[in-house]
Formats: C-alpha cells, structure tokens, sequence
C-alpha cells in the first residue's frame, strides 16, 4: 500500500467524487487560484474549471448560504473553511438552515452538504484560531460530525459525507496536512458512525479522535512498557457516537480514560462518560477518567500552549490512577 500526504488523500477523495458526480463542487477562501490555503485543493481548478472550484470573497456567512441554498435544489457542495473558528460567522446557516431543512420541510428538502477544514491548535496561533469545536456541532440535531487523524480514514469518511443526504461537518487538523499514511489505491469507503480499534490492549481502555489520537497511541506505548495493555478506539465519527464499540472495550477491560481538546464543560467526554456509566456501570472497576484542554482560552507563549493541550505523560499518569483505583 501506498503512503500518501493527508492533504493529498482528502484531495483524491474530492477529485474522485467530482468525477463521479458532476452535482458535486469546491467553494471557499482561496480553494482555487491559490490552490488552497494549505494546499488541499491544489490543481482542481485546472481538471474541474471555476464553475466547480470557486474561490469566495472572506464572507462565511455569505458563501454558506450560497452553498446550502445550492444543496437544497439538487447539488452536493463542499464548503471549506481556513479554519473552523472563522465558520463561526456561518454559524446561523449550519444551526438554523441546513441542520433544520429537512425536519421543517417535513421530509420534502433534504441538505446534502460538507462543510470541512482545519479544527483545533496547530501551535502558537492565538486564542481566536485554536479552539475544538466538535462538542459544539455534535450538540445540534440534524448534523453528522466527523474528526479524522489519519490519511486513510481521511480519505474514506470524506467520500462517505460527500455522498450522504444530510449536512456533515468534517473536521481536520492543519498539523496533520503534510503527515503520511498508508491509503490504497483502489477505491473505498468507511461508513459514517463506526468507531475503529486502532490497538488492541485488555487492561484499559483509551477513547480519542483527531489529532489527540497521537497522545492516546502514545500513551498507550508508554504503558506497554509497565505492562499494563491499554487499548485504543478512534472515534472517527462524533455524531453519531458508536457507543456499542465502546461499551464492548470497556467489558473486557473494565477501566476508560477518554482523551480529547475540547474544553472540559459539555465536551465529548462528558456525554460518553454519562453513556458508558448509564449502561456500563457494572463493569467498571474504577471512575470513567478524562484528559481535555484547560478551562481557558488557549493563550499563545508556548509554555502555556504545552499546558494547555493533553499530553502523553498527563494521560500515562492519569491511567495509572485509574489502574489502582477500585470500584
């Protein structure tokens, strides 16, 4: 197999499905002429032309509304943006028009639509450019939420919301663009709302998603050193949550830690933490754990960056806990 740039496997899944379906379209900030603010898009302007790649003016608000008006007669747009903080000028045409459209029009218009780009940190960006918006859009019915960490799932979740009838945020990591997977080269899918075990283990369990994943997997070596086997499930899909992959996991190993860069108050961790008590109680051996970002703004001198963000060993210290820790 293959080993590919993420960026360039988000870009295959793009230009495969635009062959595939001439209803199907790029628009945003400099997604054409200067092919992509981190280089996602580069050369679709050339194979698909200006009427399928279009570059926008700096007006989220405006050129969502395009994209799901668009989307409600017959197209398919992927709207990107430079970096999902700034979609939250657009965030009346996500909450209130396309998450809303086919439950208002009783059935009748559905709101087949990606919005994607850049979530999270990616180093010393400032308070205005770093924040994880994934519990915010998991909180809205109508939405599908993805947050992927590697090429391959990059690749296969982004054909699979392309694809779908309903609204689907699709959330990447600027850190991880240039990172290399391994990605076939024939084509596939993965279904939305299948979480994935990335590393087996039987003593605990660790759930993450995006590019936390690299400090659960991380962790996760680390304690292998102790002897202490912790197994790894990738979210991959946020709403809707594969609970029945978790709640399995935690059966056999009967202890969770949840890694994630939300901010600690109704984030993900939390409604999986209510989950898997509600219907696992009986087998854990220890309080559902959690590691998330600090209840602050993330600021941008890189020692409060470093502490702000979860880390490895935040995460192996806390396992430890969790291990000598009885019900």
């Amino acid at each position: 197999m293959r080993q590919i740039a993420f960026r360039e496997a988000l870009r295959e899944a793009m230009n495969e499905e635009m062959r595939r379906d001439e209803k199907v379209f790029l628009m945003g900030e400099e997604v054409a002429e200067y092919n992509g603010a981190y280089k996602v898009s580069q050369g679709m302007l050339e194979e698909f032309g200006e009427k399928r790649v279009i570059d926008t003016p700096i007006s989220e608000l405006g050129f969502t509304a395009i994209a799901v008006g668009a989307a409600q007669n017959g197209l398919r747009p992927i709207v990107e943006y430079m970096t999902w903080n700034f979609a939250n000028f657009a965030l009346d045409q996500i909450l209130n028009t396309a998450s809303k459209m086919l439950a208002m029009s009783g059935g009748q218009v559905s709101c087949p639509i990606v919005f994607r780009g850049p979530n999270g940190s990616a180093g010393q960006l400032g308070a205005q450019h770093s924040t994880a918006y994934e519990s915010l859009y998991a909180n809205i019915p109508g939405l599908k939420v993805i947050s992927v960490s590697n090429p391959y799932d990059g690749k296969g979740l982004l054909k699979s919301a392309i694809r779908d009838d309903d609204p689907v945020i699709f959330m990447e990591s600027e850190v991880m663009y240039g990172e290399k997977g391994d990605v076939p080269e024939e084509e596939y899918l993965i279904p939305i709302g299948k979480a994935k075990v990335a590393r087996e283990g039987n003593d605990v369990t660790l759930v993450s998603f995006n590019k936390m994943m690299k400090v659960a997997l991380g962790a996760a070596d680390e304690l292998a050193k102790e002897n202490i086997s912790a197994e790894v499930i990738d979210l991959r899909t946020i709403r809707p949550m594969d609970w029945q992959t978790i709640l399995e996991s935690v059966k056999k190993t009967n202890r969770l830690v949840i890694v994630e860069e939300q901010w600690p108050f109704a984030s993900v961790s939390s409604e999986i933490t209510y989950r898997i008590q509600k219907e696992g109680f009986d087998f854990l051996d220890a309080p559902i754990r959690r590691i998330t970002s600090t209840d602050t703004p993330m600021h941008y001198a890189p020692n409060l960056v470093a502490a702000y963000l979860p880390n490895v060993p935040r995460t192996v210290n806390l396992v430890k806990e969790v291990m000598y820790l009885k019900k």
